[in-house]
C-alpha cells in the first residue's frame, strides 16, 4: 500500500480525537471516508495529508514516515484538497490553477509546456477554462471549489485527498465532481480518498469504504458488503430500509422516518 496509518493516536493539543487506527488506502481505488459529524473522519484525512502530525504512530507514503520526507516530495505524490481554502488577493484563475505546478519546479526547471498543459486539463476536466481571467475573490463559492479542484489535478499526483470536496456545489456540478473522481481513478489509476457526507453518493461512487464513530474506524470494504440498515441505524441513529440503486446498483439508503 502506497498510504497507510500504523497505530496512529490523533488529537489537536490535548484533545485526543482518535486513538490506535490501523488503515491501509488501497492503491488504485476510490475511497470514501465517512460517519457522523465530529467522528473524525477529517482529522484522520489530514493526518494522512501531513497536514497534522500523530501523536503516537506513523503514516507511511511509500513505505516511510511520511513526515521525514521533503514537502514537494510528498506534493508530487499526494494532491489535497482541504475543507475551506483561502485564495490570495488579486490573483485569477489561472493563476491559481496554475499553483499546482508549484512541486514540480525548482530552481533548474522553470515553467514548461508540460506545466502549461497539465494547467490547460485540468481546467477543462473541471469546467473553469471560461473563468480563466476571473478574480477568484468574484466567483460563486460553487465555482471556488471548482478551482481549488483544478488546481488538486493540475499537481498531477497518483493520490489524492478530499475533505467533503462538494460542499458550496449544486446537486449537479456535486455529481460532475465525483463521476470526474471516478474518472481519474479509473483511466488513470489515481488513489482517491474522500470524506463524503452524502452516504448515497459514497456507496454509489466509491468502491471502498471507511466507516467511522466516535475517532474509531467501525467498518471498511465494499459498499454493497459494508451498507446495511444495521450499520446505518447503529452510527448514525437512522432506522431505514436498504435498497438497490435502480441506476447504478449500488445500496440505496431510504430513511425510514417520514414527515407526519
Amino acid at each position: 500500500m502506497s498510504l497507510a496509518a500504523r497505530d496512529i493516536t490523533v488529537g489537536y493539543d490535548r484533545k485526543i480525537i482518535s486513538e490506535h487506527l490501523d488503515l491501509e488506502v488501497p492503491d488504485g481505488r476510490f475511497t470514501a471516508i465517512i460517519g457522523p459529524n465530529a467522528c473524525g473522519k477529517s482529522t484522520l484525512l489530514r493526518a494522512l495529508a501531513r497536514l497534522l502530525k500523530p501523536k503516537l504512530g506513523t503514516v507511511l507514503l511509500d513505505g516511510a514516515d511520511i513526515h521525514g520526507k521533503p514537502a514537494k516530495q510528498v506534493a508530487r505524490r499526494l494532491g489535497l484538497l482541504p475543507q475551506s481554502s483561502i485564495a490570495p488577493d488579486g490573483i485569477i484563475v489561472a493563476d491559481l490553477v496554475a499553483r499546482g505546478r508549484f512541486p514540480h519546479q525548482s530552481l533548474i526547471r522553470q515553467w514548461t509546456a508540460a506545466d502549461e498543459e497539465a494547467v490547460v486539463s485540468a481546467m477543462a476536466a473541471t469546467g473553469v477554462t471560461e473563468l480563466s481571467g476571473e478574480l477568484v475573490d468574484t466567483l460563486s463559492g460553487g465555482q471556488r471549489q471548482r478551482v481549488w479542484v483544478a488546481m488538486v489535478l493540475a499537481q498531477q499526483t497518483s493520490i489524492v485527498l478530499l475533505d467533503e470536496p462538494t460542499t458550496f456545489l449544486d446537486i449537479a456540478h456535486q455529481i460532475d465532481l465525483l463521476e470526474l473522481c471516478v474518472r481519474l481513478n479509473r483511466e488513470q489509476g489515481t488513489t482517491m480518498v474522500a470524506v463524503l457526507h452524502d452516504l448515497n453518493q459514497a456507496a454509489r461512487y466509491a468502491d471502498h469504504l471507511i466507516v467511522m464513530k466516535d475517532g474509531r474506524i467501525v467498518a471498511r470494504g465494499n459498499p454493497g458488503e459494508v451498507i446495511t440498515a444495521e450499520l446505518i441505524e447503529d452510527v448514525f441513529g437512522l432506522p431505514c430500509v436498504i435498497i438497490t440503486d435502480p441506476v447504478a446498483g449500488t445500496p440505496l439508503i431510504i430513511p425510514g422516518r417520514a414527515a407526519a
